[in-house]
């Protein structure tokens, strides 16, 4: 993270450093809300374990910056405006998951 990145380049990778990490450990608010019913507690515990997992990431990058001089905002807006916005879709996937009458596909 040199002078040559500007701010929104290492936002914009801050922000797809998050969203790739919750896509390995969780399906996807569509498949949340689907099987919400039978699984609300395991999928929302993966999520916040993504969350945590990217929340590591984004505050070593935000040091590494730090330590070399760099500005750390543009880490911390990336990551933390994904972490909330995938933070919102997934808490709105499971409530209207539990709240549809819709069978899901895992029983």
């Amino acid at each position: 993270m040199d002078g040559n990145n500007g701010p929104a380049a290492v936002m914009a990778i801050f922000a797809a450093l998050t969203y790739d990490i919750i896509s390995a450990t969780n399906s996807s608010p569509q498949t949340t809300e689907i099987n919400a019913y039978s699984r609300a507690a395991t999928l929302m515990k993966w999520v916040r374990l993504g969350l945590a997992q990217a929340g590591v990431f984004v505050f070593v990058g935000m040091f590494v910056a730090w330590k070399a001089g760099a500005e750390v905002w543009p880490i911390a807006l990336g990551g933390g405006l994904a972490s909330v916005l995938l933070w919102m879709q997934y808490v709105h996937a499971h409530n209207n998951g539990i709240q549809s009458y819709q069978p899901g596909t895992e029983y």
